[in-house]
């Protein structure tokens, strides 16, 4: 088949919610990719970091095929070999107390919100229902109902209200702006600590530093959604790294995955 009828495919009986370049892919190895018509590309863009440490790398497609030889999956039902070294090695590598598993980076942040307000009201004393959590503008954090809901990007709440409450939005890089917003309701602080769709945003310097102090002195939980820039994506491992910190709540995605 020729690129134009896998497009025409997608086109047919794929659901439009993304325009994708019409080139379609069939193969790649480390930093490079190829399309059916055996063009080559440097791949810069990484699944949007799924594959940082390139495509098809060898310890990787040895790790997969070796453990899909022995066992497919034992669901949570069941314990298996595998889950508690996994959970020390990335506790050790992130230096966390416990870590969460889940399917998508979107998941992994509903998960902290729901953390976050079950803590607010069964340890802070928040009032039934009424927890806060303070976002960015410009923020992105994924894509389902809650998330677009304290989105600022109008194309990604057009059409799906409505949305949920408990959310309230400052500009980002504002240490001055999270200490007016915080209230008795507020729970946790979540940002990333550079912003991605918004053009890859850099906050001034020092700004984790003094997030940390007002939520360690608000007695709110700061959550730093690392999934973009986390696992060595600005040169370390973590961005907290850079100023010095530890969230409460660290947010990881894709690029632990390897593709």
């Amino acid at each position: 088949m020729e690129q134009h009828e896998f497009i025409g495919l997608e086109n047919q009986f794929g659901a439009h919610n993304y325009k994708p370049l019409d080139v379609v892919l069939s193969r790649g190895k480390g930093v490079w990719v190829w399309d059916v018509d055996g063009k080559k590309y440097l791949d810069c863009l990484a699944a949007y970091s799924a594959v940082n440490q390139g495509h098809c790398h060898p310890k990787i497609m040895q790790a997969m095929v070796a453990q899909a030889e022995k066992l497919t999956l034992t669901s949570r039902a069941f314990r298996n070999d595998q889950l508690g070294p996994f959970y020390k090695e990335l506790c050790e590598l992130t230096n966390s107390h416990r870590v969460l598993p889940m399917n998508s980076g979107a998941e992994a942040v509903e998960t902290a919100i729901k953390t976050v307000r079950k803590w607010g009201y069964t340890v802070k004393g928040v009032a039934e229902d009424q927890a806060e959590i303070i976002v960015c503008d410009n923020n992105f954090h994924g894509r389902t109902i809650s998330i677009v809901s304290f989105s600022t990007d109008e194309s990604a709440r057009a059409g799906f209200g409505p949305f949920t409450p408990g959310f309230k939005n400052i500009p980002f890089g504002d240490a001055t702006a999270l200490e007016s917003a915080i209230t008795d309701n507020t729970v946790a602080f979540l940002v990333e600590p550079i912003q991605g769709e918004a053009g890859v945003m850099i906050p001034p310097e020092g700004y984790l530093k003094k997030v940390r102090e007002i939520c360690d002195r608000r007695n709110i939980v700061l959550i730093l959604d690392e999934i973009q820039t986390g696992l060595g994506r600005t040169g370390k491992l973590l961005t907290e790294e850079y100023e010095g910190i530890e969230s409460d709540l660290t947010i990881i995605g894709k690029a632990l995955s390897g593709g």
